[in-house]
């Protein structure tokens, strides 16, 4: 079944219940504007123009963390009305006064228990919410991989659809041939990457995890071993059956008295932390990449922070810019290494701002938060 989209639903005049993901850093007590809270102003706007009722459901990190905290502020960059509740009183009285045209942002949906209720029975928010609304959307790929309440349960007792950002990011991906793909893995989420490793052999590594992938081939890598020892001791041994066939780098780049140094892996152990991989892992990577049919890059090849530690990444995003490969790219940090590098984000068939679920969907796992839409 094909998933509805805002060209095939009606939503003039009708009650639309639009999940987003505002989830976003909190700098001095203030949410940040993120590129994905901007991407997601297409579809708040499209459904103010054709005059419907829209209500959102988001999130902010989750409890006990401290980065938890209100929406309040969110409601004031996206220019939207808010109300502190999301099952009381105020709440329902605030989405029974909306006119076509205006929407509202509920307070943070993870301060509710039922969204983590898989079940739709006995599910406050399905019981109290569902009955208030017309259509369902989701226009949040990136918590597509969660079987939450927001995410998995209205689109079961409401009929459904998605957002903009989302459906441009579901036909982006149709158009990567996961088989024949080049996967580029940096960053520092070594979880994100070990199921891709599990299906794909065709891997270039870089960043923390390329660190952790030569260690896993047994490399002692000294200084960052020690750095690195809470991570060595949980994915490690993940690693040691997927590394041998998937390229790790050859040299790095380290930091002696505040000066890049580059050393080749054969002369490591080393006394310095590692911040970027080398030039001749740089060349070996070009190479590959001018070889690839299609590109899939999750994550910075070193600590971008720095820009002397930003060369391994620049020079692998030019590779790609400049390659005649279909390509995908994604992460927080590599989007902002676009920019902060200042290459054409035209070059790059599309940039994913999804983490976890971009991850999961490459590595071949199918999204609740997607097939539950196609019912």
């Amino acid at each position: 079944m094909t998933i509805q989209t805002l060209s095939t639903l009606n939503v003039k005049n009708k009650r639309v219940l639009l999940r987003l993901d505002l989830n976003t850093e909190i700098i001095n007590n203030k949410p940040v504007f993120s590129p994905r809270m901007k991407s997601h102003l297409q579809t708040l706007n499209e459904l103010r123009r054709k005059k419907a009722i829209t209500v959102i459901l988001a999130h902010q990190s989750r409890q006990g963390k401290k980065d938890f905290t209100s929406l309040e502020q969110h409601a004031k960059l996206l220019k939207v009305k808010f109300v502190p509740d999301i099952l009381g009183k105020k709440a329902i009285t605030a989405i029974t006064k909306l006119k076509p045209g205006e929407v509202l942002l509920l307070e943070n949906i993870r301060s509710i228990k039922d969204e983590f209720n898989t079940s739709i029975k006995d599910n406050d928010l399905i019981n109290i919410l569902a009955l208030l609304f017309d259509i369902y959307l989701n226009d949040a790929f990136s918590i597509s991989h969660r079987k939450q309440t927001s995410v998995t349960g209205f689109p079961q007792v409401l009929p459904h659809g998605i957002g903009r950002v989302m459906e441009k990011e579901i036909e982006s991906l149709k158009k990567i041939n996961l088989k024949n793909t080049l996967y580029i893995l940096g960053g520092a989420k070594p979880k994100e990457n070990i199921d891709i490793l599990r299906k794909n052999k065709n891997v270039l590594t870089a960043g923390i995890f390329g660190q952790l992938c030569t260690i896993a081939k047994g490399h002692n890598l000294g200084a960052q071993n020690k750095f690195l020892k809470k991570e060595i001791k949980e994915f490690v041994p993940l690693l040691k059956p997927l590394v041998k066939n998937i390229q790790t780098p050859i040299d790095f780049a380290v930091k002696i008295n505040g000066k890049r140094k580059e050393i080749p892996i054969q002369s490591f152990p080393s006394k310095y932390e590692i911040f970027d991989i080398g030039k001749k892992t740089q060349e070996l990577y070009i190479k590959k990449i001018k070889q690839a049919k299609s590109i899939f890059m999750k994550g910075t090849a070193g600590y971008c922070e720095e820009k002397q530690f930003c060369q391994g990444t620049k020079s692998i995003l030019e590779a790609i810019a400049k390659s005649k490969a279909f390509s995908i790219l994604g992460g927080g940090h590599t989007t902002s290494a676009i920019a902060k590098l200042k290459i054409n984000k035209k070059k790059f068939n599309y940039i994913s701002l999804s983490g976890g679920a971009l991850a999961e969907y490459v590595a071949g796992k199918k999204l609740p938060g997607v097939e539950v839409l196609k019912k």
